[in-house]
């Protein structure tokens, strides 16, 4: 369907079944972050709040809940866009097949953006920022937030809209220092658009300006949070993905997106920065309060009947785990197309996406030698933590497979490939004060911390224990020795108190188990945590306390372990400190007043009175 505006969409969502109105009055603190995530969790439908408290706006969330509703929007031109982007990477099928590929060019004529169109429905109403709803997300948010952003801004020195970045990065609207109405928080991260952009305007000494426009057609909403190469706008990509052309205009030389439902104009100087945050995001845990860039508002403008799209992120999955679905449904190879030898990559959405990364490569580098070991795949390893925001990840684990059967998506599958064929002394790669996610607490500092390749390849060196050891029971101060998976066991012990202290209860460990390491050939991973029954309860558990909360630099050690010419190898099991630290961010948790205050939406006579299942 060519949407024209979100209110199309969410009627034609409505219309064939994936969408329910919420008509009693819903409070836009906590309770309906609250409903989105009961109704998110149970697979539910999209949700339209007619009836939010303190504005007269309604609000709409769970648009993208599902691969399966996200590719019933998109169901018209899903096809013409993975028949584009399988043309540009193969443009000579365009010339083969000239009359099969046809409507993939049709389709790419909706890529040109259309300036000052007649009609221009945002700028029908100019209002303040506390005309919004203002949603507060989870307890200990520093305010309220815009999560479903469109931020748009211009190269200041190639300005105009091919030139554009259009980028998904939130805005704290409330709380804090911000002075209401007039100054709101923009927070980005490492490796975005947006970024260079403010570079440019800050070396000349001018304000960059910006854009933030919030609903409109959907394709507008997806095509912010796409991983375009760079030189794709982001506008021209909507017009393909919704079958309609980008409208825009300028107002007061800030570009209008002329089908948001509400568009927020301002200017960010040079320096000026304000704390922002805290907010619970998509690790599962509260990014902290930080100095980011202050945008001073111009504008705000809003569309006759305007509908205000969120979602809630936390603990994954989450309904941006759906928009990570569609953009590989979307894109298929397009990375692997872009690293020589890569077949698959995998951010894992369990464990907060960033930090854990799955790969299969090629191994074609010594195919005489008859010792088979990671060679290629050590390259390519190198080149995926250089790209994009790939380059984000702390751990990646990769491998080549002879056989084409292996999948990164079979997280657990691939996981247990790799332990059995994992060899500790040599297949441990390091690398040390470099960067992390930002969201990502467990490093040393803001953007820093470290990163580990677990590169396995060769003849499979053991069989997984599918139980405890015996070895692993009844040690001294570590106990509740629990099965995560085949080849890992979590271990409890007291709380982290200090790296040093660490370290002498690693080493308590390891003398323990040392002369014991036969035993454990069964096991190569030991995870030592909190509490070993939630660790060991889910595979999600394990994924998401291990690889959320472990900065590998700091955090892995070794029975037996040694180093030689600088290279780190273990002859037991390797030892993964998943505590709590004292420097983490606190895990986002639900307010149980809210929880109950909101079963009445779900009790009988209520408008999500089945509703979800």
């Amino acid at each position: 369907m060519s949407y024209t505006s979100l209110e199309e969409c969410l009627l034609d969502l409505e219309k064939n079944g994936h969408l329910v109105r919420i008509k009693e009055e819903v409070d836009p603190y906590l309770e309906m972050a609250a409903i989105h995530l009961r109704v998110h969790e149970a697979g539910g439908p999209a949700l339209l709040y007619e009836n939010v408290k303190g504005t007269k706006y309604r609000a709409a969330s769970n648009i993208f809940g599902s691969l399966e509703r996200s590719k019933f929007i998109f169901r018209d031109t899903l096809a013409s866009v993975r028949k584009l982007i399988e043309l540009k990477n193969d443009p000579v099928k365009a010339i083969k097949q000239p009359f099969k590929n046809f409507n993939a060019g049709l389709a790419a004529l909706k890529a040109l953006p259309l300036k000052n169109p007649l009609s221009k429905p945002v700028l029908a109403n100019e209002i303040n920022i506390a005309d919004l709803p203002l949603i507060h997300h989870w307890p200990m948010d520093g305010g309220a937030f815009v999560t479903l952003p469109q931020v748009y801004t211009e190269d200041i020195d190639q300005p105009g809209i091919m030139k554009a970045n259009l980028g998904m990065y939130r805005i704290q609207l409330t709380g804090n220092e911000y002075e209401l109405n007039k100054e709101i928080g923009l927070h980005y991260q490492l490796h975005r658009g947006i970024g260079i952009h403010q570079s440019k305007a800050n070396k000349k000494g001018l304000p960059l300006k910006v854009s933030c426009f919030v609903g409109g057609p959907p394709s507008h909403t997806l095509s912010a949070v796409m991983p375009l190469p760079e030189g794709i706008s982001e506008m021209t990509f909507a017009g393909v993905l919704g079958g309609r052309r980008f409208r825009y205009s300028y107002n007061d030389g800030f570009c209008i997106s002329t089908d948001a439902d509400f568009v927020i104009t301002g200017e960010v100087y040079p320096g000026e920065n304000k704390p922002e945050g805290p907010f619970g995001d998509h690790l599962g845990y509260y990014s902290l309060q930080h100095p980011f860039p202050l945008m001073k508002v111009r504008k705000v403008y809003a569309r006759k009947n305007a509908i205000w799209p969120f979602t809630v992120v936390g603990r994954p999955p989450q309904e941006d785990t759906s928009f990570g679905k569609l953009i590989h449904e979307i894109t298929g190879d397009a990375i692997p197309q872009e690293i020589p030898g890569l077949k698959e990559v995998h951010a894992v959405d369990a464990a907060g996406v960033h930090p854990l990364l799955l790969a299969i490569g090629s191994e074609r580098y010594t195919p005489y030698m008859p010792a088979k070991q990671p060679a290629e795949i050590l390259t390519i390893a190198n080149h995926i933590l250089g790209t994009g925001q790939l380059s984000l990840a702390k751990f990646l684990f990769i491998t080549a497979d002879d056989t084409n059967r292996l999948t990164t998506h079979d997280v657990r599958g691939f996981m247990e490939y790799m332990l059995q064929h994992i060899d500790l002394t040599r297949d441990v790669h390091f690398y040390t004060n470099t960067t992390i996610d930002t969201l990502d607490y467990s490093g040393t500092g803001l953007n820093s911390g470290s990163k580990v390749v677990f590169a396995a390849y060769g003849d499979v060196k053991r069989e997984l224990c599918k139980q405890v050891p015996d070895a692993l029971k009844n040690l001294q101060q570590f106990e509740n020795a629990q099965l995560c998976m085949p080849g890992v066991v979590s271990l409890q012990t007291k709380p982290f108190l200090s790296y040093n202290e660490a370290h002498r209860e690693m080493e308590a460990l390891n003398e323990q188990l040392k002369d014991k390491a036969a035993e454990l050939q069964q096991t190569p991973f030991i995870i030592i945590c909190d509490d070993s029954s939630f660790t060991s309860n889910a595979f999600n558990n394990y994924l998401w306390v291990t690889y959320t909360r472990c900065n590998p630099s700091h955090d892995i050690y070794g029975i037996n372990s040694y180093t030689i010419n600088k290279h780190w190898g273990c002859n037991g099991p390797l030892l993964m400190d998943a505590r709590i630290k004292p420097h983490h961010a606190p895990p986002v948790q639900k307010d149980p007043f809210i929880e109950k205050k909101i079963d009445r939406l779900f009790e009988k006579g209520g408008s999500l009175y089945n509703a979800i299942k």
